[in-house]
């Protein structure tokens, strides 16, 4: 459920998925994308197997020490000098459809993937997270906008671009998706130190 409260208040810092929709002009409905990803590097400073408490010098004078989880599989590969790298990608979507028929509600799904035995510790993780409401009232004149959400409430936003409440209709669907990855690997680095 933290990835729907994040995408949740996503939402309501974006004041509403019509109002910063329309990035593409040629489309029929309003649509909205942002990704941010960051990548850090790390060195192993020092490793206890048997304890699973891994320092890692992070490279501008600073340590971050950690207990690996039984999940981290392989550790035993893992000597003091190898790099550590992560990798987080979010992306946070917004898209108005034709409902179709559909209603709102929401949804989760997650993936996890690791190394195989044997081989430097690995892992890569994805969840993705899916809410829809329905535009239950367009009002160009006061540049306002009422949605539908799962839970049944309606709760009204001001549109950023007045033009987009113009390219949505009342019954539409508005498709706000958050997807959170992260990847980490091992290398073998510098184990002379």
């Amino acid at each position: 459920m933290k990835i729907v409260k994040t995408m949740v208040v996503l939402a309501a810092v974006t004041a509403g998925s019509l109002a910063l929709a329309g990035q593409d002009e040629t489309m029929a409905k309003p649509s909205f994308s942002v990704t941010q990803s960051t990548m850090v590097n790390a060195m192993v400073e020092a490793i206890d197997h048997e304890t699973r408490v891994v320092t890692l010098d992070m490279g501008d004078g600073e340590s971050f020490t950690f207990t690996a989880s039984p999940e981290a599989r392989n550790l035993g590969q893992v000597e003091v000098g190898d790099i550590v790298s992560a990798e987080y990608v979010e992306n946070f979507s917004i898209r108005v459809v034709a409902s179709d028929g559909m209603e709102a509600g929401m949804g989760e799904i997650s993936a996890m993937a690791r190394t195989d035995e044997g081989e430097m510790p690995g892992v890569m993780a994805t969840e993705t997270a899916v809410i829809t409401a329905t535009v239950e009232e367009i009002n160009i004149e006061a540049n306002t906008f009422k949605l539908k959400g799962p839970d049944g409430l309606v709760e009204e936003y001001v549109a950023r671009n007045p033009e987009n409440l113009k390219r949505a209709a009342v019954g539409d669907l508005v498709v706000m998706t958050l997807t959170e990855g992260v990847a980490i690997t091992v290398e073998e680095g510098n184990r002379d130190q």
